[in-house]
């Protein structure tokens, strides 16, 4: 959002005595950054400083003191640089390196996606920024195109540790689930727990989101990519644009598996695989060809020449090895020098026709260690392992035949609750699935026993504070707002959580809900504003301060309400619907009173003209006849008779006595 930066209080203003306010850069929901010249060295600087509404939240200064513990704990190029922190009064601040440019999602707003070599170049700045942070037992939680920094200059840098965290407190504690929720990996999702894996997949759906142009999950709801995030496997890249090498979509799918035990261990193994998978995908002619294995490791060697005819070197990969022949082949038998190889002539007959004997003794020897090692290898060694069947997601009876049809045994049965298989279905299995095993090998099932449900206490009508307190067992997303007449302003409406089947449900008191699973809470706005008998001006402007949009209905003539005032409202919803930010309301406007035509009572009795001009809504002022009304005749009105007057305007009425 932006806005005329002179229109800002913080612009001009000199910080702390140093930091002397240029312009704004860019405004978040929980700080504004503001170019500005640090005083005392001489030098530009990005300062982050946090809304003032939010000076009072603990949580948010803990999280702004935080970020610059993180940072300065990180010295990287490919790390955003924090100088300073401080606060001034009721303004808290981070001192920030400032860097000109644009963020990665810039970019892929303004190109959609990035050729293979730039996403090679930007995820390879990124790894080795994390890389770092990971070495220095920090885990970022909040990677995202936001936080890519991409500077005039060319560098490349990683910023916004406000959510980072020590990797030795990963665990879930009941707060607000953290991070934006395209990137936030399954286990954060499922059981609010991150450590360097959960970086590492985020990394992986950026590197996705370059390749494809999109992201690879979307929903209207929140809850509904946090659902797929949960329960589905990334696709690869190429499903969206062929021409993806297969080596990128292999990256891809390592870094973004559902399991964390299945991802690389930290940045550094997934950059080290980047390096070896840049080799192929932007080959280099003065380098040898590596080939790409995705289990963390580059299975590429250069293959060495020992012949001493042709020197040592080495050749392209699939050259094979070249052995220089053995020296003992030449000499004595019997290992004698070259001192003692004249020997008498019935000496070396001896010799040979020892050889073919001893020859043929050690070929025996070999065949039959050959023949023993390839028995053993083929009956017990690894030869006959074979791999375990997955049966995650099947009944026990099922997964118990097809691991039984596949050689194996059924070994312990336990069950641990889950809140995406229904009770009596397998979790997993250890030894778990593609692990080569040998025949008859024990596999334990674990066995879901359904979802572990937590009793959801009484919330309804608590202020928003309190009631995230009370559903401190559920993980908090961003809520939503509602005009409700019944529920004090700040107070909350309803929750509403989500099911094993990703559909939208509402929390009720006394139900039960699943440990750390998502929920949006619906807040109360107050009631909509009456703006009846207001101006049109006026209830444009009261609407609108309300967050709600003003539209003119009919105008009607209304004796009791003036002209060009509302008569009332109506907010256009269908029914049952709540009425939310943006809603417009209809306002009916009077055109006051309504126009009559002044009846002809000239002539007539006092009495009956009174009640003739009452009858069309007019107001009737004259001077009472008392006991002479039946001799008292109408002799003049004014306004005349048929000229148009309006419902409550009054008719001056005189009169004579006749008879």
């Amino acid at each position: 959002m932006s806005s005329n930066p002179t229109e800002d209080p913080l612009v001009g203003r000199l910080i702390d005595g140093r930091y002397e306010v240029r312009s704004r850069i860019a405004r978040g929901g929980m700080a504004t950054v503001y170019l500005a010249t640090d005083l005392r060295l001489d030098r530009r600087v990005a300062i982050k400083v946090m809304h003032p509404h939010l000076a009072d939240d603990e949580q948010f200064k803990e999280r702004f003191i935080q970020e610059a513990r993180s940072a300065a704990r990180l010295a990287h190029p490919n790390v955003v640089n924090v100088f300073d922190q401080g606060q001034e009064a009721e303004t808290a601040y981070l001192v920030m390196e400032y860097l000109p440019g644009i963020t990665l999602r810039d970019l892929l707003q303004e190109y959609g996606r990035l050729t293979p070599e730039q996403m090679l170049d930007i995820s390879e700045a990124v790894l080795s920024g994390l890389a770092a942070a990971h070495r220095a037992g920090i885990v970022h939680r909040d990677l995202k195109p936001e936080n890519v920094m991409l500077a005039d200059d060319g560098r490349i840098k990683i910023g916004d540790f406000g959510l980072a965290r020590a990797v030795s407190a990963n665990t879930a504690t009941g707060q607000a689930l953290l991070g934006t929720i395209a990137y936030l990996s399954p286990e954060l999702v499922t059981r609010g727990v991150a450590d360097t894996r959960s970086d590492i997949y985020a990394v992986g759906i950026m590197m996705y989101e370059m390749l494809a142009g999109e992201q690879p999950f979307k929903g209207e709801q929140p809850m509904q990519i946090a659902y797929q995030h949960a329960n589905d496997n990334v696709p690869p890249p190429s499903d969206v644009v062929a021409d993806v090498p297969v080596e990128l979509d292999e990256l891809v799918l390592w870094a973004t598996a559902r399991e964390p035990e299945a991802r690389p261990r930290d940045a550094r193994s997934l950059l080290e695989q980047l390096t070896d998978a840049r080799r192929i995908v932007v080959p280099d002619a003065t380098q040898p060809t590596p080939t790409v294995a995705m289990n963390g490791t580059s299975s590429y060697q250069p293959t060495r020449v020992l012949h001493p005819a042709l020197g040592t070197g080495e050749l392209n990969q699939g050259a094979t090895q070249v052995l220089a022949p053995s020296r003992r082949g030449t000499g004595p038998i019997d290992g004698a020098t070259d001192d003692h190889s004249e020997v008498d002539g019935e000496e070396e007959p001896r010799k040979k026709r020892r050889g073919p004997l001893v020859a043929l003794i050690l070929a025996l020897v070999v065949l039959l260690g050959v023949g023993g090692a390839a028995t053993w290898y083929f009956l017990a060694g690894p030869g006959s392992y074979v791999t375990a069947p997955d049966v995650t997601g099947q009944s026990v009876e099922a997964a118990t035949a097809a691991i039984q049809d596949a050689g194996f045994t059924v070994g312990d049965t336990t069950t641990e609750p889950n809140l995406q298989l229904e009770a009596g279905l397998v979790i997993r299995t250890s030894p778990g699935p593609d692990d080569p095993l040998a025949p008859e090998t024990p596999i334990d099932l674990v066995v879901s026993s359904g979802p572990q449900l937590i009793d959801i206490p009484e919330f309804v009508g608590q202020p928003e504070a309190q009631a995230v307190e009370t559903l401190g067992a559920f993980t908090q997303q961003e809520g939503t707002i509602e005009f409700n007449a019944d529920i004090d302003e700040g107070s909350v409406i309803r929750a509403l959580g989500v099911n094993a089947a990703g559909e939208a449900i509402e929390l009720v008191a006394g139900e039960q809900y699943g440990e750390q699973q998502p929920y949006t809470l619906v807040v109360s706005a107050g009631a909509v504003p009456d703006v009846s008998g207001e101006t049109a001006d006026s209830a444009r402007a009261i609407l609108s301060e309300a967050g709600l949009e003003y539209r003119e209905g009919e105008r009607r003539y209304n004796n009791d309400v003036g002209e060009g005032r509302v008569i009332n409202w109506s907010a256009q919803v269908d029914e049952g619907q709540p009425v939310v930010p943006g809603t417009v309301i209809v306002a009916n406007v009077s055109d006051g009173p309504q126009p009559v035509q002044i009846p002809d009572v000239v002539g007539e009795n006092v009495d009956e003209a009174v009640a003739a001009l009452e009858a069309e809504g007019l107001k009737v002022a004259y001077s009472d006849p008392g006991p002479f009304g039946a001799f008292a005749t109408v002799t003049e009105i004014s306004p005349g008779a048929g000229e148009e007057a309006r419902v409550g305007d009054t008719i001056t009425l005189r009169w004579s006595l006749t008879g």
